[in-house]
């Protein structure tokens, strides 16, 4: 055996399952840069952004499609895996979560059966280490103050419902030490990915194509509703950081954000304000309006995040500015708008 060979197997290897969205490209694009063999696992093919340029990147990279709903294929997609990071949930979000029996199947019923397949012998080995994509928003409405992951979970939603059951199995596995789990609990997440085919979808991506589109700017609420808002490079950097931290993170949530809470009206006047600079025409209104039936009331209370507890014991903090980060994303809509 070669010296480089002895090197590739010293190298972990590190599956990431739902490489192909939003969030799991921006954490596959930061992982190919580690000295790692990673396994990028979907149900459509993945693209790893970044990694051509970089001559296929440090990492050691396999492109892997299954359908993780399938006990079989998601315990051939984790074999021999020494971390999994867990990014995979169902298409339709919340809305689906409500409605959408196959919401659970996904959100939950992965968490079930990967915690299943990774109980066998591990040969001397240590547990595995697994990071789940959480959200913040399991705690149901939040307090009128800071939240730091100390708060109890009174989920208000069927999706967050979802998302602490799945937690709850992960820190249980991990109390039988059949691995170590750790659960990143997620601010609102925004931005675009380099190269990436997958889209974001969430509420600054919506404003800011609405802005592209001359639609003016609707929110539900008077615009001082705050929302900790975290570009998606920062959030794929806080997974990168819990790799080197597994004994000291493994059995807990951990919440990640800026700490800012930004006012939402706020962010949609300087949306259309970046929006207006490129397409040399006057910013499209923001307008209040009246909020649909049924909308959650999560939707109308502020929420900011201290995220020192993780920070303290990663070094991790988000590094690209709020407006940098919206003239970013601003750019790559309107640059794909055009193609």
């Amino acid at each position: 055996m070669t010296s480089q060979q002895r090197d590739q197997r010293k190298r972990r290897t590190v599956a990431v399952l739902g490489a192909s969205g939003f969030v799991g490209s921006a954490v596959t694009a930061a992982l190919a840069r580690q000295d790692i063999r990673l396994r990028a696992v979907a149900r459509r093919p993945s693209h790893v952004p970044g990694a051509e340029a970089a001559g296929g990147g440090a990492a050691g990279i396999e492109i892997r499609r299954a359908d993780l709903t399938r006990p079989g294929e998601l315990a051939e997609a984790v074999a021999g895996a020494d971390v999994v990071i867990h990014l995979v949930m169902h298409s339709g979000g919340w809305r689906a979560a409500e409605s959408d029996p196959a919401s659970r199947a996904v959100n939950v019923g992965v968490m079930e059966n990967l915690c299943e397949a990774l109980g066998g012998d591990r040969a001397g080995r240590p547990p595995p280490l697994v990071v789940y994509a959480g959200a913040a928003s399991q705690i149901g409405l939040p307090p009128d103050r800071p939240i730091d992951g100390s708060e109890p979970d009174h989920p208000a939603t069927a999706y967050d419902q979802h998302k602490l059951a799945a937690e709850r199995l992960l820190k249980e596995a991990s109390a039988r030490g059949v691995v170590r789990g750790v659960s990143l609990r997620l601010p609102t997440v925004f931005g675009h990915v380099p190269d990436s085919r997958a889209a974001d979808r969430g509420f600054v991506a919506f404003m800011v194509r609405r802005a592209l589109s001359g639609e003016s700017l609707t929110l539900w609420h008077d615009g001082t509703v705050r929302r900790d808002l975290v570009h998606v490079e920062d959030v794929a950097g806080a997974f990168v950081a819990a790799l080197g931290h597994p004994d000291a993170l493994a059995g807990r949530h951990w919440l990640l954000g800026a700490g800012r809470g930004d006012p939402l009206g706020d962010v949609c006047r300087t949306v259309a304000e970046l929006v207006a600079a490129r397409e040399g025409k006057p910013p499209v209104p923001v307008v209040s309006v009246q909020p649909p039936e049924g909308a959650p009331a999560t939707d109308f209370r502020s929420v900011t995040i201290d995220a020192s507890p993780y920070r303290a014991i990663t070094g991790w903090r988000p590094g690209v500015p709020l407006r940098a980060a919206l003239e970013r994303t601003v750019a790559a809509l309107a640059d794909a708008r055009g193609e």
